[in-house]
C-alpha cells in the first residue's frame, strides 16, 4: 500500500524529547497510543490516554523490565502484512489488533559503557525488546511505520496532517535508517564484550 493511514502506535522510548508533542499530535488524529512502563507514565502524566502494553498482553513486565514487548499480542500485530488475508485472518481469529506505527529508541549503553560498570550491570543496558521491536516493524515497512528516533517526528507529523496518513517512500526510508542504527548498536556491544573480561 501506498498511503498508510496511522491508527494505532506503540511507543517505548529511553529518549523522551520531543515525545509528548509528537503523541499528543497523533492522539489529536485518533491515533490509540499504547506504551510501556516509563514512557506510558510520561504520556499520561502529560494528560494523554494510553494503554500499557501489560494490558494488551495480559502479562505484567517480569525479570526487572527484561520482558515486556516480546510477546506474540505486540509482535503479530506488528509483523502482519496487511495486504495479506491470512495474515488479516489470523489476527481476528486470535483477536490481535494489528499496529500502524513503532515509535522506539533504544537503552544508552553507549552511556553504559562509559561508566566503566562491571560487566554483569553493563550487560543491564543492552536492549533486547527494543531492536527486535524496530526489525519487526522495519522488514514489515510495506504496513508499518518504524519511527528510530525524536529527529523524525517533524517529518512524520508533516505528512501526518494530510490525511492521517504517510507515504511509502517514508516508511522505507525510515526501515533503512532503523536496521542501519540497530546493525550500529549490534556492534557496539560486540565491540565491548570483545574488550571487557568476563
Amino acid at each position: 500500500m501506498d498511503r498508510l493511514v496511522i491508527k494505532r502506535a506503540i511507543l517505548s522510548v529511553t529518549d523522551k524529547s520531543g515525545l509528548p508533542e509528537f503523541a499528543r499530535a497523533l492522539a489529536a488524529n485518533g491515533v490509540e497510543l499504547i506504551s510501556t512502563g516509563g514512557t506510558a507514565k510520561l504520556l499520561s502524566g502529560e494528560g494523554l490516554g494510553v494503554t500499557e502494553v501489560s494490558q494488551v498482553t495480559g502479562f505484567p513486565e517480569i525479570m526487572g523490565g527484561r520482558v515486556k514487548t516480546l510477546h506474540p499480542a505486540i509482535h503479530a500485530g506488528v509483523l502482519a502484512d496487511k495486504d495479506n488475508p491470512e495474515h488479516m485472518a489470523t489476527l481476528t481469529e486470535l483477536c490481535i489488533k494489528p499496529f500502524d506505527l513503532v515509535c522506539v529508541n533504544l537503552y544508552n549503553f553507549a552511556e553504559a559503557a562509559k561508566k566503566e560498570l562491571p560487566l554483569k550491570d553493563a550487560v543491564e543496558q543492552i536492549d533486547i525488546g527494543g531492536p527486535t521491536l524496530l526489525r519487526a516493524a522495519a522488514k514489515n515497512f510495506h504496513s508499518m511505520l518504524v519511527v528510530p528516533g525524536p529527529d523524525h517526528y517533524a517529518a512524520i507529523l508533516d505528512e501526518i496532517q494530510t490525511d492521517g496518513a504517510v507515504s511509502l517512500t517514508l516508511r522505507k526510508k525510515l526501515a533503512a535508517e532503523t536496521f542501519a542504527a540497530v546493525s550500529a548498536y549490534d556492534a557496539m556491544i560486540a565491540a565491548y564484550l570483545k574488550d571487557h573480561d568476563a
